[in-house]
């Protein structure tokens, strides 16, 4: 009698064992597909929780930037980075990440971040691209210049110059940094559809991988 109550416990913690990690693959399995790239293991590298991001916060496919606010090639490609986003309205999102490779990137990046706290990250991002010449010139570089220019944002600048000091930003571009490495990014800009590169650089080979990864994303 004491044996069948033994068998009948072990049967029962066996039976609520199995059903446990049953549990467990069908909420692994729901993720995977509610979260597609970013469930997979190596996501965070490309896609870290602080991020800037835009576009449909469910979009299935991630257009993934390394840009620098200083590089010329950087802001001549945002329009077509726009464009991309808007022909496929929706269906991706961009995901900004920094390569600070010149010598004036990691104050404009900070200024970035900082802009971001008062709500005027795109803005901002958009504006340096536009004043990049004149700020960022190779031959004369005027870093200072950047805090004009936000300032005609309604950005409050004396905010933003303390909120630059904030050590998460520092920390912030150090993992930026760590990340780039790792990746193997070594100019700007470079980017990422759901963690795979393009087979070129330009905007047809980046288009044609945005629509590759849309169609895998629907036969999922």
């Amino acid at each position: 009698m004491e044996k069948n109550k033994i068998y009948l416990h072990v049967g029962s913690i066996a039976f609520f064992v199995a059903c446990f990690l049953l549990g467990v693959k069908f909420y692994q399995d729901s993720q995977k597909k509610s979260f597609g790239f970013l469930a997979k293991e190596n996501g965070e590298i490309f896609v870290r929780d602080y991020s800037p991001r835009l576009g449909n916060p469910d979009a299935k496919v991630f257009l993934i930037e390394f840009l620098d606010p200083e590089c010329e090639s950087c802001r001549t490609f945002y329009p077509y980075v726009k464009g991309l986003l808007k022909e496929f309205e929706g269906k991706v999102q961009l995901v900004v990440r920094y390569a600070p490779f010149h010598g004036n990137s990691k104050e404009a990046i900070a200024a970035l971040e900082a802009s971001r706290k008062q709500g005027k990250y795109w803005e901002a991002l958009e504006l340096l691209f536009e004043k990049q010449p004149i700020w960022g010139s190779h031959h004369h570089p005027q870093i200072h210049l950047i805090y004009d220019f936000l300032g005609s944002l309604g950005i409050d600048i004396s905010r933003l110059k303390r909120d630059m000091k904030d050590p998460q930003i520092e920390s912030l571009i150090n993992q930026e940094v760590i990340d780039l490495k790792q990746l193997g990014v070594r100019a700007t800009p470079t980017f990422f559809v759901n963690g795979k590169r393009p087979a070129g650089f330009g905007y047809g080979y980046l288009k044609e991988l945005i629509e590759q990864e849309l169609k895998e994303a629907k036969e999922d």
